[in-house]
């Protein structure tokens, strides 16, 4: 990747107070507890952050934010589930531009790709079209 995750979350967390209103403080305290902590604790306010996320939608800034944190989840616990955590979290963002900070954007389509390469999906692209040139035509 070309940028650090968790600069890019520290960016888009900074960004997202306005987008979230009275869940401010307690997706503060959960950040916190998220950046300080490993295992269980962090993996705890990672999920209340997520679900924070949930409940707003339009919310561009907190929505990048989750992503990146996922990345951060990823690292720290490299499991199926947090890759496709993240894959659903990028389609969801990449779907429209609209609104979103242009670095944002960037920076999530690559991790998206990221994502896509954990769960073995590039590979799986390719393989099919090596399939698809082997596969005789008609006439051939």
């Amino acid at each position: 990747m070309q940028f650090d995750a968790a600069l890019a979350a520290q960016d888009t967390f900074r960004r997202a107070e306005a987008e979230i209103g009275s869940d401010w403080d307690t997706a503060v305290e959960l950040e916190d507890t998220f950046s300080g902590n490993a295992g269980s604790t962090a993996r705890k306010a990672y999920e209340d952050l997520l679900a924070i996320g949930q409940r707003y939608p339009l919310a561009h800034s907190f929505q990048a934010f989750c992503i990146f944190i996922t990345w951060q989840q990823v690292t720290e616990e490299t499991v199926a589930h947090h890759f496709q955590t993240g894959l659903r979290l990028c389609e969801i963002f990449l779907a429209s531009p609209d609104g979103k900070h242009p670095d944002d954007f960037e920076q999530i389509t690559e991790l998206y790709g990221s994502f896509r390469d954990g769960l073995g999906l590039a590979e799986e692209d390719e393989i099919q079209v090596e399939f698809r040139k082997d596969t005789p035509k008609g006439g051939d």
